[in-house]
């Protein structure tokens, strides 16, 4: 199956059968892609430089005309957008209050019922986001704002084939960075690398409202690099997030892994250390402790992955459901127990790709391995090449008794993109040990 080409730019085909960056939490996991606001000019006077000063503005236009619901839907972005940058997830809070003022003012203002979804969504609530996304869409059928939301709510639900028809529908409608960039992930979920490659670049030279959007997409666009070997260009793309915003949190978790990725451990610990000191995001303090562990340091290791735990509970606290994100966590360096349940609520409910890899992780690491390696076959069904992914399912065929299949996943694995991971990529490694020549070749160049 083919996206349709919109007329002005021509798109590569992308296979059947599409994460977030959380909508307003993109620091956190991958799947969906920003959703710049509204233009605030009209609200506000003119479009601030950051988005302290947007949200300064917008507080000033509501108090001198506090009727107008559509300036609440504008502040909850820019308070969705702050999450985004700071990592402050009570910004989420704000949101809420100012989208229940919004629509109490006007129920049937389109963007607050939007904000609620991109809300929503954001804390994984994915069956609430699309409620809200279809709301939205009944108040403003011809708007491309609601349809993102709910193309984000129908991958993280497992609807894929809606989700498929809901993107093209975002790229005919308007081709943009917001569309772009979930054609993208589309096109990542099922294999097709040089397609995400070629539609991320689309979406960031389409642009976003806030310098911190067009970043977020190098930086994605410096993973999806990576992932295909291409070290140089994954290094340029993560340059580039860092000319736009400094010190920016995504792209300098990418350079420690291109660092990590050449064997130079120390340099990438040095460059995560302060990055987790200034945002302890559970995904860079795990990406630390596990670079510590790979480097033999394992009392600074466990150290820091005990921080997780600590981020948790302040994210669930802000209403963020990260039972996924926890479950592969606790698989790997916790309760495998613990792993297995919080998994099996996430299935239940969204069940993914991505929630279908976290159980049979799960699984197998309790002790398991049949019924992990059927929902690591799940997870797969789409055809993606992550690396992690086809780790899990090697493992979980390894110990299965499937000597075969579980070669067949870590050899593919490892001349993905797992092969750059400090700690994963040795356990493969040991696992394709009885095959040295088979071992050597799933680690050839690094392109």
């Amino acid at each position: 199956m083919t996206l349709r080409r919109p007329p002005i730019l021509p798109l590569a085909a992308i296979a059947a059968s599409f994460a977030l960056a959380l909508v307003g939490f993109g620091l956190l996991s991958r799947s969906s892609a920003p959703a710049p606001a509204p233009s605030p000019a009209s609200a506000a006077g003119s479009i601030p430089r950051t988005t302290d000063a947007r949200i300064t503005g917008l507080q000033a236009a509501i108090r001198a005309e506090p009727g107008k619901a559509g300036s609440y839907a504008l502040l909850a972005d820019a308070y969705l957008q702050k999450v985004r940058e700071s990592g402050d997830a009570s910004f989420y809070a704000r949101a809420q209050g100012a989208l229940a003022e919004g629509r109490r003012r006007d129920p049937r203002e389109p963007g607050i019922e939007t904000g609620l979804g991109t809300l929503a969504l954001a804390r994984h609530d994915f069956a609430g986001g699309l409620r809200q996304g279809l709301a939205a869409l009944r108040l403003a059928p011809d708007s491309v704002r609601p349809l993102g939301v709910i193309v984000d709510a129908q991958v993280e639900l497992g609807r894929y084939p809606a989700a498929e028809r809901t993107i093209q529908r975002m790229v005919d409608l308007k081709p943009s960075m917001a569309s772009y960039a979930r054609v993208s992930y589309f096109r990542e979920l099922t294999g097709d690398l040089p397609g995400a490659v070629q539609a991320m670049r689309l979406a960031v030279d389409a642009g976003g409202d806030a310098p911190e959007n067009v970043s977020y997409l190098q930086a994605l666009l410096g993973g999806l690099e990576l992932q295909r070997g291409r070290l140089g260009p994954a290094r340029e793309a993560y340059r580039h997030a860092l000319d736009s915003v400094p010190a920016y949190a995504p792209a300098e978790a990418g350079l420690a892994r291109l660092a990590a990725a050449q064997g130079d451990l120390a340099g990438a610990i040095r460059r995560l250390r302060p990055l987790v000191a200034r945002l302890p995001l559970p995904e860079y303090a795990i990406q630390l402790g596990e670079t510590e562990l790979a480097a033999g340091r394992r009392a600074d290791g466990r150290r820091d992955l005990a921080v997780v735990d600590v981020e948790r509970r302040l994210l669930q606290s802000a209403g963020v459901n990260v039972d996924t994100e926890i479950a592969t966590f606790e698989a790997d360096h916790g309760s495998p127990a613990r792993a297995v349940q919080l998994a099996r609520r996430a299935y239940a409910s969204a069940p993914s790709v991505r929630s279908a890899d976290a159980l049979g992780w799960a699984l197998t690491s309790a002790g398991h391995p049949q019924e992990g390696l059927a929902y690591a076959r799940r997870a797969l069904r789409l055809g993606s090449r992550d690396g992690l992914l086809l780790f899990h399912a090697g493992m979980s065929a390894r110990a299965a008794g499937r000597g075969a299949e579980a070669r067949g996943y870590l050899t593919r694995a490892l001349a993905g993109g797992l092969r750059f991971s400090p700690f994963h990529a040795p356990q493969a490694q040991r696992a394709l040990g009885g095959d040295p020549p088979q071992a050597r070749r799933a680690l050839g160049g690094t392109g």
